[in-house]
């Protein structure tokens, strides 16, 4: 455990360098998320409640989805898909920890960075720009905190499975992007999921993408209570340990069929 939080906090570090990119990613995603917003509000028009979403809920919900982006990497990671091209998978492979433990590590220093430098802050000034919906109970931000560690988690599996197919293919950027855009999709980035049909939340929720931003959006905005904020959690925690054993698998394939200067 010593060893994974060492390469956690030199990831930390490492990113914290680029202050620059993420002072331009900071103003990028309140930019869109104002935007976004605002085509919210002029959706609702007269109506202050639509399936359990008021306005204050939508606004909130605008600005939670943009600051979790970099947290959660929710629009591109190619860093495992490099290191496989360039072969310095093989320094990875014989490193003193699990592959899956090392990446996590160093995806876990990048998503702290992204959460404090981009994520609060962005939620600091929607709170001061809006009249948002925030979490109101204790219990609800603890929830806040399982649900959020629980969807990076889902999200680096699914991330680390989408990445394992360079493996396989001389160039995997194509289904690395497409892996990406069915994620914004499925998981209510786009727009809540309680705004679709029926029909269209139970095919989302037969995949783990809603518990990468729904379920998290969901218990911010009180939507889900009580009893029903357990069944989500125990969901994403039965979807997490899910892809990180079929990324085990998948990656144990891989390295079968991995070839490094013909040996």
């Amino acid at each position: 455990m010593r060893l994974f939080f060492e390469i956690c906090l030199k990831s930390f570090q490492r990113h914290l360098v680029y202050r620059a990119a993420t002072l331009a990613g900071l103003v990028t995603n309140l930019f869109f998320g104002m935007l976004r917003a605002s085509v919210l509000v002029a959706l609702y028009g007269s109506r202050t409640m639509v399936n359990g979403l008021s306005v204050q809920d939508a606004v909130a919900y605008a600005g939670l989805t943009q600051a979790i982006i970099g947290f959660i990497s929710l629009f591109s990671w190619y860093d495992l898909s490099n290191s496989i091209y360039t072969g310095s998978v093989a320094m990875d492979l014989v490193k003193p920890l699990g592959y899956y433990q090392f990446w996590l590590a160093q995806d876990l220093g990048r998503a702290l960075v992204q959460l404090f430098l981009r994520g609060l802050p962005l939620m600091l000034i929607y709170g001061l720009v809006y009249n948002i919906s925030l979490p109101s109970t204790l219990i609800q931000w603890l929830a806040l905190t399982a649900t959020l560690i629980l969807a990076w988690m889902i999200s680096f599996s699914w991330r680390f499975l989408l990445n394992l197919t360079s493996f396989w293919v001389v160039n995997a950027t194509g289904i690395l992007r497409l892996g990406f855009v069915i994620s914004w999709f499925l998981s209510g980035f786009i727009m809540p999921l309680r705004y679709f049909p029926d029909w269209f939340v139970s095919l989302c929720n037969l995949t783990p993408f809603p518990h990468i931003i729904n379920s998290v959006s969901e218990i911010f905005l009180g939507v889900v209570q009580g009893p029903d904020i357990v069944h989500v959690l125990i969901l994403q925690l039965i979807w997490a340990i899910g892809l990180i054993i079929l990324g085990h698998l998948v990656l144990r394939a891989g390295i079968r069929r991995l070839v490094i200067q013909g040996g």
